[in-house]
């Protein structure tokens, strides 16, 4: 399958690597990293060990291919669906944070799969990623239940060595996925800990309770997910990249712009559209945003 992995930084590194291993995949990334994978190609090491030459480039404009994987951070959605539309695709992909598909489907003609990964990835130099923890790559309509595109693209990772399938309940999934990602992200990246401290330390329960309220906002808006299941699958994640440094904690080690808005926004606009009180997840992304505002990378300079 000849696949195009939009937004090359940790976990777009990871999955482009090793679907390298089986099929013809290009990475659209920024340099230094591209030219060091077109150079020496892409080292994968930790957990899974791989050393995969996928094409490396650095505009993702006018390509096409089977499959596009859209691994970039969530706030840039647009500008990577305006990319993509100038390309020829079957089906894209979204492995992203937050919920973002629905973008992707506003600006796009192919076929958009909702996905989650729970692979822990980190970027160490130009042309290494590191495999922090091996997790699963789920996928499926964006609507729910389970089509061609989504089993022929699992079984398109799997081909490749990836823990991959087709899942009929992504509605839920979706929602479960950001139950994590406002578990994790935020107390690691203020506490600056690893993600297997939250299953056992004392972030465990600001951890918990993050994901409990996702799971709230989550029933409203009619998606059967529960509370104790929203923090299981927390746990889960948590435990198998216990040694991971999450997105948010190395985008606050960089002091760089974080997912802030994508991730606990979007569960604050729909907890504001339900009268549902989250004040765990507010507090957390009141933190975060002023950090990122006294650094001087709120978009617009606002809060």
């Amino acid at each position: 399958m000849e696949i195009l992995v939009f937004g090359a930084g940790s976990l777009g590194s990871l999955v482009g690597g090793l679907l390298a291993r089986a099929h013809d995949v290009t990475l659209v990334g920024r340099d230094p990293h591209m030219r060091r994978v077109r150079e020496d190609g892409l080292r994968v090491e930790g957990a899974v060990e791989a050393h995969t030459h996928p094409r490396a480039l650095t505009d993702g404009t006018d390509r096409a291919a089977d499959l596009a994987v859209v691994t970039t951070k969530a706030y840039d959605t647009d500008a990577a669906a305006r990319a993509l539309a100038t390309g020829e695709y079957d089906a894209v992909l979204s492995l992203q944070n937050g919920l973002t598909e629905e973008r992707l489907v506003a600006g796009l003609d192919a076929f958009v799969l909702a996905g989650t990964a729970t692979y822990g990835a980190r970027l160490r130099e130009p042309g290494r990623v590191e495999c922090t923890g091996v997790g699963e790559v789920l996928i499926g309509p964006l609507s729910g239940g389970v089509d061609r595109t989504a089993r022929r693209t699992a079984e398109a990772f799997a081909d490749a060595g990836i823990d991959a399938r087709a899942v009929g309940d992504m509605p839920r999934r979706r929602f479960e996925k950001l139950a994590v990602n406002a578990g994790i992200n935020a107390p690691t990246a203020l506490a600056d800990l690893d993600n297997g401290a939250l299953v056992d330390g004392p972030a465990r329960s600001v951890a918990a309770e993050a994901a409990r309220e996702v799971a709230r906002v989550a029933r409203a808006e009619g998606v059967a997910l529960s509370e104790a299941d929203a923090v299981a699958a927390l746990e889960d994640v948590a435990d198998a990249t216990a040694a991971n440094h999450s997105s948010m904690r190395q985008d606050l080690t960089a002091e760089r712009r974080t997912e802030v808005d994508a991730i606990y926004g979007a569960v604050e606009e729909r907890a504001d559209a339900a009268a549902l009180p989250v004040p765990t997840c507010r507090t957390l992304a009141a933190l975060i945003r002023a950090w990122e505002a006294d650094r001087g990378l709120r978009p617009g300079g606002g809060d």
